[in-house]
C-alpha cells in the first residue's frame, strides 16, 4: 500500500491540509513582515531592524508559554472538529488585520498580528496531534505522524520563501495581504471536512489561571515516565533544530561567504530532508511504533552535524569575497556537496528521531488527558527553543566560531542521547531488535491480524535459536512479555538486557521450585493486566531442527488465567549463526546474511480447548507450510 494512501481518506486529508496551510501562513506572515521591516530599515519599539528575526520569533512563541494549558483543556473538553473550525475562522480575521498592517505599514500593529497568529497556533497545536489517534488506527498512526511532520516542514519552507519573494515584488504589501487571506480561507474550507472527534473529557472544568493547570499537566505527565521522557526528547529536537536553523545565515555569510540564495538552499535541503526522513521512518516502521529508530536517528544527527565542524572553512570560501558565493559556485566544489549532504542526512535522521517520539507520546498518553499533555509538550518545546537562542548567543559572545558551534551541538546531542537511553533502555533494545529483523534478516509476518489489538493472550512458538524472542518482538505490534529459561541470564550483559526487556525467568521444578512458582505468578499478573505473554513450550532450543515435545506449563497458565492461546511458527532461523545447527551457536562462522525469515501466526485456540499436544500440532502445521 502506498505511504500516501491516507491523503486520499477523509479521516486524514482535511486535517493534513488544514495544518499545512496554517503552518504555511505562520511563516508567510512572519518572513514577509521581517523582510519588509528590514527593507524599510525602521526600528520597532526602538529595536533595530537587524534584530527583527529574533524579535519576531519571540513574539510568535510567547503565546505558547501563556496559553498552552488553556488550549489543552479546551481540546480535551470540546469536540475537536468544531473547535478547529472556530480557530480557522479566527485565522481569517487575523489575516484581515495583517492586511491592514501591511497596507498601512504600521509595523507595531504587525507585531500584534504576529502574536495573534502565534495564539492561533497555540490553540491548534494540541488538537493537531491529539485528534490523530481518534481518527487513525494504530497501524496508521506512524504514517499519519510522518505525513504531518513532512507536511509541516514543507509548509515552513514554502511559507518562508513565499513571504520573502512576494513582499519584494511591486505592490508587495498588497500581494502578501491577499495571499495571507486566501490561504486562511482555504484552510477554513478544508477544516469543514474534518470528521467529528468527540470530546474525551466533556466534564472538565476549564481552569483559566495559566500557571496552575500548566503545573498540573507536568505533574500528571511525570507519572508516566516513558511519555515524559519522550516529551523531553521532542523538546530537545526543537532545541537542536532551532539552533541549527539560526546558524544557517551566519554560517553562509561568515564561513562560506555565500549569498541569500545559499541560505534558501540550505533551508530547502533541511526541510526536504525532514520530510524524506519522516516518510522513510514510516516505511521502516512497517505500520507500528518502532522506538529502535530513535537512537539510530540521534546517532545520525550527531555524526552529520559534527562533520560540518570538520569541513571547516573550505579553501574556495577563504578566497571568496563577502556574499560572492552563489548556489552554482557552492555546487561546483566537492566540499560544497559535502556540506549539502551533511545537512540532508542530518535532517533525514531528524525524521527518524522525531516521528516515533510523537507517536509514542500519543499512544501511551491517557486518552482523557492527551490534549493537555500535548499542550504541555508545546510549552516545553517553546521553552527549549528560547534556551537554544540564549545558548547560541552566549557561545557567540565567547568567540566560538560557527563550525565550533556545530561541534558543540553534536557533543550535546550525544550527551542527551546517553541520558535518555540510560534511563529508558527500551529504545536501545528496540534498535537491536529492529536491526536483527531488518538488516541481519528479512523478516516477513503472516497472520498478524490474529493477535488481538487489545486484551490478554498467550503466544506459543517453536524454539529455533537464541534470538527467537527478539524476532518475535520485532514481528508482533504489541509489547510482549517473554517467559525464558533462567540459564539465558547467566552473563551480566544478558541479565541486564533481559531485565530491561521485562523477561520472566523460569526454571524446572527440580532446579528451582521458587523461581518456577514466581514465573507463573508474574505471567498471571501480566495476563490479568491485559498484556501479551509468550512462552516456548519446548523448554529448550532445538538441537536437530525439529520440534521437541511441548511441556504442559501453558495448560497451567490458561487454567489459572483463561485467555486465548495463539500458535506461531518461526521459519528460516535453523542454520543461522544463532541456532545449534552444526554445533554451538554464535561462536561458529556465519554462512549467510540478510536471509529471509518468516513468523507465521495461526488462529487462536480457546482456553478451554488448550492442551500441549494440540498446540504442538498447530505449530507443526504452520511450520510444515514453509
Amino acid at each position: 500500500m502506498s505511504q500516501f494512501h491516507l491523503l486520499k481518506t477523509r479521516k486524514f486529508w482535511p486535517l493534513f491540509w488544514t495544518q499545512f496551510l496554517g503552518a504555511f501562513n505562520d511563516n508567510f506572515l512572519k518572513n514577509a513582515m521581517v523582510i519588509l521591516i528590514t527593507f524599510k530599515a525602521v526600528a520597532v519599539f526602538g529595536i533595530p531592524a537587524s534584530q527583527m528575526v529574533a524579535l519576531a520569533g519571540g513574539v510568535f512563541i510567547l503565546p505558547f508559554f501563556l496559553f498552552s494549558a488553556t488550549a489543552g483543556q479546551l481540546a480535551d473538553k470540546m469536540e475537536k472538529s468544531r473547535l478547529v473550525r472556530w480557530i480557522k475562522l479566527a485565522e481569517i480575521g487575523i489575516m484581515l488585520l495583517a492586511a491592514i498592517g501591511f497596507l498601512s505599514e504600521h509595523f507595531e500593529f504587525l507585531l500584534l498580528v504576529l502574536f495573534l497568529m502565534g495564539l492561533h497556533s497555540t490553540f491548534f497545536g494540541p488538537i493537531k496531534y491529539s485528534i490523530l489517534p481518534q481518527h487513525l488506527s494504530e497501524a496508521e498512526l506512524v504514517e499519519g505522524n510522518a505525513l504531518v511532520e513532512a507536511g509541516t516542514f514543507l509548509a515552513i519552507l514554502l511559507g518562508t520563501i513565499a513571504g520573502g519573494v512576494l513582499v519584494s515584488t511591486p505592490n508587495g504589501a498588497g500581494v502578501v495581504s491577499v495571499g495571507l487571506t486566501v490561504v486562511a480561507i482555504i484552510g477554513w474550507l478544508t477544516s469543514r471536512s474534518i470528521p467529528v472527534a468527540p470530546a474525551v473529557a466533556p466534564e472538565l472544568e476549564v481552569e483559566w489561571n495559566v500557571a496552575r493547570p500548566t503545573l498540573e499537566i507536568y505533574r500528571f505527565t511525570k507519572k508516566n515516565r516513558t511519555v515524559f521522557l519522550s516529551i523531553l526528547g521532542i523538546s530537545w529536537f526543537w532545541f537542536f533544530g532551532a539552533a541549527v536553523l539560526s546558524l544557517f545565515p551566519p554560517y553562509c555569510k561568515e564561513v562560506l561567504h555565500a549569498n541569500q540564495g545559499v541560505v534558501t538552499l540550505f533551508l530547502a535541503t533541511f526541510s526536504i530532508g525532514i520530510g524524506l526522513g519522516s516518510m522513510l521512518c514510516s516505511r521502516l516502521s512497517r505500520g507500528h511504533l518502532e522506538l529502535g529508530l530513535v537512537p539510530l536517528g540521534s546517532l545520525g544527527i550527531s555524526i552529520f552535524v559534527t562533520d560540518l565542524y570538520f569541513v571547516g572553512t573550505p579553501a574556495w570560501a577563504l578566497q571568496a569575497e563577502a556574499a560572492s558565493v552563489g548556489v552554482m559556485s557552492l555546487l561546483g566544489n566537492g566540499s560544497g556537496w559535502r556540506i549539502l549532504f551533511d545537512l540532508l542526512m542530518l535532517s533525514v535522521f531528524s525524521g527518524f528521531f522525531i516521528v516515533p517520539l510523537y507517536t509514542l507520546m500519543q499512544e501511551r498518553s491517557e486518552v482523557s488527558h492527551r490534549s493537555r499533555i500535548i499542550a504541555g509538550n508545546n510549552t516545553l518545546n517553546a521553552l527549549f527553543m528560547v534556551l537554544s537562542s540564549i545558548l547560541i548567543l552566549v557561545l557567540l559572545r565567547l568567540n566560538l566560531t560557527i563550525p565550533e558551534l556545530f561541534l558543540v551541538l553534536g557533543g550535546l546531542n550525544i550527551l542527551v542521547a546517553i541520558y535518555i537511553y540510560t534511563v529508558l533502555p527500551e529504545f536501545m533494545l528496540r534498535l537491536v531488535v529492529w536491526f536483527l529483523a531488518n538488516v541481519l534478516y528479512r523478516l516477513r509476518i503472516e497472520g498478524s491480524d490474529q493477535i488481538p489489538k487489545q486484551g490478554a493472550a498467550v503466544l506459543v512458538c517453536n524454539h529455533m535459536s537464541f534470538v527467537d524472542w527478539m524476532v518475535i518482538a520485532a514481528g508482533v505490534r504489541r509489547p510482549v512479555r517473554f517467559i525464558m529459561d533462567h540459564s539465558f541470564a547467566k552473563g551480566p550483559v544478558t541479565r541486564f538486557v533481559l531485565k530491561q526487556a521485562k523477561v520472566i525467568l523460569i526454571a524446572l521444578a527440580k532446579e528451582n521450585p521458587g523461581l518456577l512458582r514466581s514465573a507463573f505468578e508474574k505471567a498471571a499478573e501480566e495476563l490479568s493486566a491485559g498484556n501479551v505473554v509468550c512462552i516456548f513450550p519446548e523448554g529448550t532450543i532445538t538441537r536437530h531442527g525439529k520440534l521437541n515435545p511441548f511441556k504442559p506449563g501453558v495448560e497451567k497458565m490458561v487454567r489459572d488465567t483463561p485467555v486465548p492461546v495463539i500458535p506461531m511458527a518461526l521459519c528460516g532461523l535453523w542454520g543461522s549463526i544463532f541456532s545449534r545447527e552444526g554445533g554451538r551457536a554464535i561462536v561458529k562462522r556465519p554462512t549467510r546474511f540478510w536471509s529471509r525469515v518468516k513468523l507465521k501466526i495461526g488462529t487462536p485456540v480457546a482456553a478451554e480447548q488448550v492442551t500441549a499436544e494440540l498446540l504442538q500440532q498447530r505449530v507443526a502445521e504452520l511450520w510444515d507450510e514453509t
